[in-house]
């Protein structure tokens, strides 16, 4: 099938279709015209990239769990390490995000939104690293 039926049964747009291929995730075949053919093997592969990238797996992280996919003798010990590896830094991030949560809404909560100049949330975005990461720490 050509890029355009490969986008279809896929869902991915023809441009990431390209990328993956200039990055050597999927290569497809190509027709004497040059054109790109792809077989159902390769959309199984976009398929197969499309999901661990909506799991939010990066593209180098993508080509390992590809390879691994592709080896019959593979170790189930490697691909849990790397989904585990995975899901630390997801909760990492999802603690980042509390904290910032905490304190935009305590700045907002603190801010008279009237017609003053005065705004905690101006003050915290202009004040100094130092005085920020302080800041930060009382409100936590």
């Amino acid at each position: 099938m050509n890029i355009g039926d490969a986008a279809k049964a896929t869902g991915l747009s023809p441009k990431t279709i390209r990328y993956y291929e200039g990055i050597q995730l999927v290569v497809a075949d190509r027709a004497q015209n040059g054109y790109r053919h792809y077989s159902e093997a390769h959309i199984h592969k976009l398929r197969f990239i499309q999901r661990a990238r909506r799991l939010g797996f990066s593209i180098d992280v993508c080509r390992a769990l590809l390879s691994l996919y592709e080896d019959p003798n593979r170790a189930s010990a490697e691909v849990k390490s790397i989904a585990r590896k995975h899901l630390r830094e997801i909760e990492a991030k999802i603690v980042e995000l509390q904290n910032l949560q905490g304190t935009l809404s305590h700045l907002i909560d603190h801010c008279a939104g009237d017609g003053r100049p005065d705004c905690p949330i101006m003050d915290n975005l202009s004040a100094e690293s130092s005085a920020l990461a302080r800041d930060d720490r009382k409100l936590h």
